[in-house]
């Protein structure tokens, strides 16, 4: 009963609390229109687009599940690149970025649009990482030690970086910077490929072998060979993978949890595209693990990240986009843990690659160049 009273009053909190901001982001979405309209920006008499604003992009619910299938997937497979695939829908596939880039930077709409986009993706990444969590957790290809790490160092990074910047960023800074973390990404995971990257990992190629020749050979059996923790302790964590035994110090993605859910918030991302060069290099850990101990990392952020933007700056989001973008993530961050076992290591990581400097040089180019320098997508 007490369970039950206690549940009723959190529903009721966060019930009033959203009710509550729900007036100051009216009135901020309100505003900006209104100074785009006198400035001759939008014209008031256009058809009500995203977040019924006059003119705006008119977004097509079958599109935006369908992209949503492929970012739960994406991010459910590789625990990574789910918020950078959410913001080149947000951004590109959907026209938000070309209609909020043409309002001018000085325009308030172009910065609430901006923020949106960013809390959009996140909100994507964010059910994606819980369903891909639970999905690997019984699995038995999470490490939830490192995963609560992780955790617990995001928790200040989603926090901070919403209240510093929200309102402050203009669509093509934002893209600009998206691009060049992108990039810098991509760049650090060839590296990773070369044999030199390569010899430093024995640890994680055993494991990864190990688990492929049980997927072929059909004796896969997680109960006995998944992640198993041997000690835990606050300087030393121990566990094996498929015979193959690993060790870290929490402290180090403690602070590592931090810097990347800072730089993440800020891009309005999950992080996995540097939790999975954190993990695969600093904890030496085989992709077949790096998913979900990712997405455990990236769904405690998200939750910060969201409530920071959303509760303590009033961003505006669009919720029958997101509505219909959710429904897709299910589907996607469903399957993702069932394909990936088939997916060779290695194939998974070129795939990163691959997706890391075609994102990374387009959005460069186009945030700071004004222009694409590859085909768009």
């Amino acid at each position: 009963m007490r369970n039950k009273k206690f549940l009723l009053l959190a529903l009721l909190a966060v019930a009033v609390l959203l009710m509550s901001t729900q007036s100051a982001m009216a009135d901020a979405l309100s505003e900006a229109i209104t100074q785009a309209t006198e400035a001759g920006k939008i014209n008031a008499a256009d058809a009500a687009g995203y977040m019924g604003i006059p003119g705006a992009p008119q977004i097509s619910m079958i599109v935006a599940l369908l992209w949503a299938v492929w970012v739960g997937w994406i991010f459910s497979t590789v625990g990574a690149f789910g918020g950078i695939m959410a913001g080149v829908g947000h951004i590109t596939v959907y026209g938000l970025g070309n209609y909020a880039k043409g309002l001018g930077k000085e325009m308030k709409l172009n910065k609430l649009v901006t923020d949106s986009i960013r809390v959009s993706n996140q909100w994507l990444v964010g059910c994606s990482a819980a369903l891909s969590s639970f999905n690997y957790y019984k699995a038995g290809r999470l490490v939830l030690p490192l995963g609560i790490s992780l955790a617990i160092g995001s928790m200040a990074g989603s926090l901070l970086v919403p209240w510093l910047t929200a309102g402050k960023i203009s669509l093509s800074q934002y893209v600009g910077y998206f691009g060049l973390f992108v990039l810098f990404l991509g760049c650090y995971l060839a590296y990773e490929m070369t044999p030199g990257a390569q010899a430093k990992k024995k640890e994680a190629q055993a494991a990864a072998k190990a688990f492929q020749a049980s997927v072929k050979s059909g004796t896969l059996d997680m109960a006995t060979q998944g992640v198993k923790i041997k000690t835990f302790t606050p300087s030393r964590c121990e566990f094996t993978f498929f015979g193959v035994e690993f060790s870290f110090n929490p402290i180090i993605p403690v602070v590592g949890g931090f810097v990347i859910a800072s730089l993440a918030s800020f891009l309005g991302v999950g992080g996995g595209f540097l939790l999975v060069p954190f993990l695969t290099s600093v904890a030496g850990l085989p992709m077949y693990l790096v998913a979900g101990t990712s997405a455990l990392a990236v769904f405690i952020g998200m939750i910060n990240s969201i409530f920071s933007y959303m509760f303590l700056k009033s961003v505006v989001v669009d919720w029958t986009m997101i509505g219909a973008e959710l429904v897709g993530i299910v589907i996607g961050s469903t399957v993702g843990p069932y394909t990936s076992k088939y997916l060779p290591d290695k194939a998974l990581k070129i795939l990163f690659i691959v997706l890391a400097f075609y994102v990374g040089l387009n959005y460069t180019a186009r945030g700071f160049l004004g222009h694409n320098i590859l085909p768009p997508y």
